[in-house]
Parts: C-alpha cells; sequence; structure tokens
C-alpha cells in the first residue's frame, strides 16, 4: 500500500506537470496565430499573391510575415504544422484524469451525498460525456453552418450550461467543475484532430497534385480555431477550480461555471478587437469585474449536498483498519482546528482546499491524503503549527499500510 501510494502521487505530479507544460505551448501558439490573424494587413497588394502581411519585432529580431487565404503557388519543404500541442495537452489531461479520478473514483469522482452510484458507473459516466460533448458541438456547427456565428456560440454556451447542472448533479462538485472543463478541451483538441488538421491536409494533397485548393476548407479550419480561442480561458478556471472550494462546493457551483464561460468570452472579444484594430472595447472589463462579483457572492452560498454522516464504499474499508480510532483522535486533536466547516484557527474562514477533518467519515474519505500529508511527509500540518509529533505520525502510516 505504501510503494503504490507514493507512486500514485508521483505519477500525478508527472502527469500534471506535463500537462501543463503542453497546455502552454497550445494556449500560446493558439493565441499568437488568432491576434496574428486578426492583426494582418488586408489593405495591400502584396507581389507574393498574400492575402495579409504584419511585421513584428521580438526578442532583439524583426519578423515579416504573410498569410495565404488558401494556399502558396509553390509548397515549401519544411512545412511546420501545429498539432501535438493540442494532441499532447488531451492526452497527458485524460491520464491525469485517470489516475487522480477514475483510479480514486470512491474518493474524488462519486459523492453518495450527490448521487449514490458505484465508482465503475461513475466512470463510464464520464467517458460517454466527454464523447457526447463532441458529438453534440459538432452537430451544432452542422446545423448552424449559414447562421450567424453569435447564434452557435449562443447555441453551444445552452449546452454548456446543460452540462454544468448535468455533472453537478452527478459527481462530487470538485470532479463536477473539473469535468465540465474537460468536457470543453475535448471539444476544442477534437477540433483539431477532427476538422482543422484533415483541412489542412486536404488543401496540401491539393497543392501538391497541381489542383487549385478549395477556400471553404480554410474557412471551416479558421471558424474551429476561433471557437477554440473563445473556450480557452474558461478551460483554463475550471481545471484549476479544484484548487479553490470557493468555487465548487457551492449551491450554486453549476452557475458559477456559466458565468465563468461569459468572463471568457468578454476578456477574449476585448483582446480579439483590439488585435482586429476595432477599437479598444473597455466596457467588457466593467462587464468582467461585475460577473466576477457575482461569483464571488454565488461562491458564499452554501453547499447543497451534505455529506454523509458514515463511512462508505472504498472509505469504510479504512474506518475499519485497525488504529483508525486512535488515528481519528490524532487527527481530531491536529487538524481539525483548521479543516473544519467553522475553522478555529484565527485568520482561516473556510477549510483548506475545501477538506473537512471533523467526524470519522470525513477524516477516512481523507485517509490518502492524510497519509501522504501527514505521515510520508510532513507537509500538514503547516509548518506543524499544532505540534504533531513523529509518533502519532507512525501511528497514521501503520494506519493506512495495514488497512
Amino acid at each position: 500500500m505504501y510503494d503504490l501510494a507514493v507512486i500514485g502521487e508521483w505519477l500525478e505530479f508527472a502527469l500534471r506537470w506535463l500537462h501543463v507544460i503542453t497546455a502552454i505551448a497550445w494556449i500560446g501558439s493558439s493565441f499568437y496565430f488568432i491576434a496574428l490573424d486578426l492583426g494582418l494587413h488586408r489593405d495591400r497588394n502584396l507581389a507574393s499573391g498574400a492575402d495579409g502581411e504584419e511585421w513584428q519585432v521580438h526578442g532583439g529580431g524583426f519578423y515579416h510575415v504573410q498569410k495565404y487565404l488558401v494556399a502558396p503557388s509553390q509548397m515549401p519543404d519544411d512545412l511546420v504544422w501545429f498539432k501535438w500541442e493540442s494532441y499532447s495537452t488531451w492526452l497527458s489531461g485524460f491520464a491525469l484524469l485517470a489516475v487522480v479520478y477514475y483510479m480514486g473514483a470512491g474518493f474524488y469522482l462519486v459523492d453518495p451525498a450527490v448521487w449514490d452510484i458505484a465508482p465503475a458507473w461513475g466512470i463510464v459516466i464520464s467517458v460517454l460525456s466527454l464523447a457526447f460533448g463532441w458529438i453534440a458541438y459538432s452537430t451544432l456547427c452542422k446545423v448552424f453552418v449559414n447562421a450567424n456565428q453569435t447564434v452557435l456560440l449562443v447555441a453551444l454556451f445552452v449546452v454548456l450550461v446543460g452540462m454544468s447542472v448535468f455533472y453537478t448533479q452527478v459527481f462530487a462538485g470538485r470532479a463536477a467543475l473539473l469535468h465540465l472543463g474537460a468536457f470543453t478541451a475535448t471539444i476544442m483538441s477534437a477540433n483539431v484532430f477532427f476538422i482543422i488538421m484533415p483541412n489542412q491536409r486536404i488543401v496540401v494533397g491539393d497543392l501538391k497534385a497541381g489542383r487549385k485548393p478549395d477556400a471553404k476548407y480554410g474557412k471551416i479550419a479558421k471558424q474551429r480555431s476561433t471557437h477554440n480561442n473563445y473556450l480557452t480561458l474558461p478551460v483554463i478556471f475550471l481545471m484549476l477550480s479544484n484548487h479553490y472550494p470557493l468555487a465548487f462546493t457551492s449551491q450554486y457551483n453549476w452557475l458559477i461555471a456559466a458565468l465563468v464561460f461569459l468572463m471568457g468570452v468578454m476578456i477574449r472579444h476585448y483582446f480579439n478587437s483590439v488585435h482586429a484594430r476595432k477599437g479598444s472595447p473597455t466596457w467588457t472589463w466593467l462587464a468582467t469585474a461585475l460577473l466576477f462579483l457575482a461569483i464571488m457572492w454565488l461562491s458564499l452560498v452554501p453547499a447543497a449536498h451534505q455529506e454523509t454522516e458514515e463511512a462508505t464504499g472504498p472509505a469504510l474499508r479504512y474506518a475499519e483498519a485497525e488504529g483508525f480510532e486512535e488515528v481519528t483522535y490524532i487527527v481530531m486533536g491536529r487538524c481539525s482546528m483548521c479543516h473544519a466547516q467553522e475553522p478555529a484557527w484565527e485568520g482561516l474562514h473556510w477549510a483548506p482546499r475545501g477538506i473537512k477533518l471533523e467526524t470519522p467519515s470525513q477524516i477516512a474519505r481523507q485517509a490518502r491524503e492524510i497519509y501522504l500529508q501527514a505521515g510520508v511527509s510532513h507537509g500538514m500540518p503547516q509548518v506543524n503549527l499544532s505540534w504533531m509529533e513523529e509518533e502519532e505520525r507512525a501511528k497514521i502510516r501503520a494506519w493506512f499500510e495495514g488497512a
């Protein structure tokens, strides 16, 4: 048990690190190319036949960038494709989802107070919901193919709000918001895999074969890339939300998630307008600030679901393990002054990371974290403010490893 817990912790660390690195690469290139495309000067009759150009300076050098609406007259040998940033981000994210929320489904994914289902069913629902996201989004794009793009984005927003309600009624709060982020990120990465890259391959193939490429493929790819641009900021918030209990424990966590999408669209609209030289819509910052204040207010509404009084599922094993009663006494004495519904420690207004350790059931449900943070390492209590002794840490290790 000791080796598995420690290995699992480091595996999670490695995957999270990889996921963040690849996400930075994907978001960076996405933001750059959208800004570049919007800022191109298209009022110049370029001898190269390009649709637009822009001069940029960075890192002590000057760059002259041109964009061809369909393709250049001759395909270069050293064409760079931007795809692995997206693929690596999704693959590492799904692997992290599997390690944390699937392997630990009984602790992090399923909450009996929300919906008392077997962890295996929670995993099945999770996987199917991600697939549903792409199918629903792709269908909307086909239905509204000739409509104003604002109509399409409104329809997508309705789907996202519906999924936020669904997830919060199925999974634990922390898992619900993270799944909404994974749902959206799956749409974004699938855009690259199923639409953007195939369309670009068609254009390249036509050019190599001496045929004139159809401009529609580039337009469709640009549409999906623009959608990804507007969805990026909400996804970042949702992926980070598991560190902030105020975001996921509220009774209106589904509404908080919905408002986050509106905030993301507002922010991107401002920057996209500036990059396109269409003015500076500063009103978006006021709207964003008001939305954020609304989120802050909603976060103070108590959670809708109350925790069960008795340990269930995987937690039951730790509750019945030898030494649990003594560990409960240790944790309540050393940890519950902070990890409580109403923390007694001065300056704390809510339990760190939303973890409460006031009852045997709560302690059993957090067995792995207690073991890793207070047993194997000295991560908790914070700077050992409650003076947990080495003998007590040894008892925590013995309890967990013997379960």
